[in-house]
């Protein structure tokens, strides 16, 4: 427990400890010695996990990304080391797994996203096997597989689910890429990025960057395919073909990769490594919660107004960060923009029960790591638009890979991180 005794009621109740609760109870407090606030969450760790990619390329320090996460707790803050179970939102109550119960005037939904590895088939064995490996779950591992291997397919893939920072998976290719050439095992091998999209990114101009280089570095792009299946005993991933027209059979030969067609459009491919995403979706608890979308598109995810983060049927109930429904990259920077606006409305609504005029755009940024070295910043908003910081535009092209957007992913980025973000100063 940090800070005074668990009360029942809380006047700022948030659930969730990552990036999104700590970042907003953080600035409330800043803005408001007097609400009487908790986080709900039992994680003893508190993760940068943005720098797992890095960690998997050999080139950070997995312990240099956790700190004790009564540690990242803003002083006055009650942290209750209790699971979140049931949303009672017409009692103003959560009650949690170990049979307590707590109210709140306000109610910040905020607890990540789930890694559903036993949404495809195959994956959990898989994962116990030395030749597949994912940065999203032991990045340390992927970095002891790309060290071991020694040539063919080396496959690189993510599901049709969201995902938390969705260029990760590609990122983890690009240096993947630059290792194996080090180690001189690239000419004798396939590296193959295999996505569920029609295109390598959604955003103009960073995909045509990024396709010049996919280009340079010689990675066989697979789109429109989407992994159902692993089969670890045979080495092969499953893939369901959703692009134009039915029959993918005109693909089987194609850079002379082994796979062949099963069934009505199944791609099969056999990999010597795998690297994936698993499969994402929201927590449990949220997914059958009333709080969630019961139907449509966005059926589990928390239902939230894409501007103002204030539930639609209930409005003392705000969310963000990674569970929310918000038609944006789910990642950090995203979390950033959204925690002011999330703050902002609490604080009006404490004052006088209306809204702050604060608006999220639907900002995030990947910063996706081309090579050892370079990085290029993608910057957007609500439908796919860019949306770059106009002062670093200024001073440098961010949508290119360039040496200085490295070292703001490798050096500045993790110090804002933990002594700016999360203190609530930015």
């Amino acid at each position: 427990m940090k800070g005074t005794m668990a009360k029942a009621h809380y006047q700022v109740l948030i659930i969730g400890g990552g990036t999104a609760g700590i970042m907003t109870a953080a600035q409330l407090r800043r803005r408001s010695r007097k609400l009487r606030m908790a986080i709900l969450d039992p994680a003893r760790d508190h993760w940068y996990q943005p720098a797992w990619t890095l960690v998997g390329g050999g080139t950070y320090a997995m312990q240099d990304t956790r700190r004790d996460e009564a540690a990242v707790v803003p002083a006055g803050v009650d942290l209750l080391r209790e699971a979140a179970a049931l949303f009672e939102p017409e009692a103003n109550t959560v009650r949690t797994s170990n049979g307590h119960a707590y109210t709140y005037d306000h109610l910040v939904v905020c607890p990540g996203i789930k890694l559903d590895i036993d949404a495809m088939p195959g994956l959990r064995e898989a994962l116990a096997t030395d030749r597949v490996c994912s940065n999203y779950i032991d990045p340390e591992k992927t970095r002891r597989v790309l060290e071991s291997f020694q040539g063919g397919v080396a496959l690189f893939t993510q599901p049709a689910t969201p995902i938390k920072c969705g260029g990760a998976p590609q990122k983890a290719a690009y240096l993947a890429d630059e290792l194996f050439r080090r180690r001189g095992v690239r000419g004798r091998t396939r590296l193959v990025f295999a996505t569920p999209g029609s295109v390598i990114f959604g955003v103009q101009p960073f995909r045509a960057a990024l396709e010049d280089v996919v280009r340079k570095k010689e990675i066989i792009l697979k789109t429109f395919h989407s992994p159902v299946r692993i089969d670890p005993g045979k080495q092969e991933v499953h893939f369901k073909w959703n692009g134009p027209g039915d029959d993918p059979r005109a693909l089987i030969g194609e850079q002379g990769l082994p796979q062949r067609i099963e069934g009505d459009g199944t791609i099969v491919m056999k990999y010597d490594m795998l690297h994936l995403a698993p499969p994402q979706g929201a927590p449990d608890f949220v997914r059958h919660s009333p709080l969630a979308y019961a139907e449509g598109p966005n059926k589990g995810w928390l239902e939230v107004d894409i501007h103002t983060l204030q539930h639609k049927r209930y409005p003392n109930i705000f969310g963000l960060g990674d569970v929310a429904a918000l038609p944006t990259a789910k990642t950090g920077a995203a979390i950033r923009k959204q925690a002011p606006v999330v703050v902002a409305n609490i604080l009006q609504r404490v004052q006088d029960g209306a809204l702050s005029k604060e608006r999220y755009s639907g900002y995030s940024s990947c910063p996706l790591v081309t090579g050892y070295g370079r990085m290029l910043l993608a910057e957007f908003k609500y439908d796919n638009v860019r949306d770059s910081d106009p002062l670093l535009s200024k001073l440098v092209d961010t949508g290119k890979p360039l040496w200085s957007m490295w070292v703001l992913k490798k050096y500045v980025l993790p110090w804002l991180y933990w002594n700016r973000m999360l203190k609530g100063t930015m």
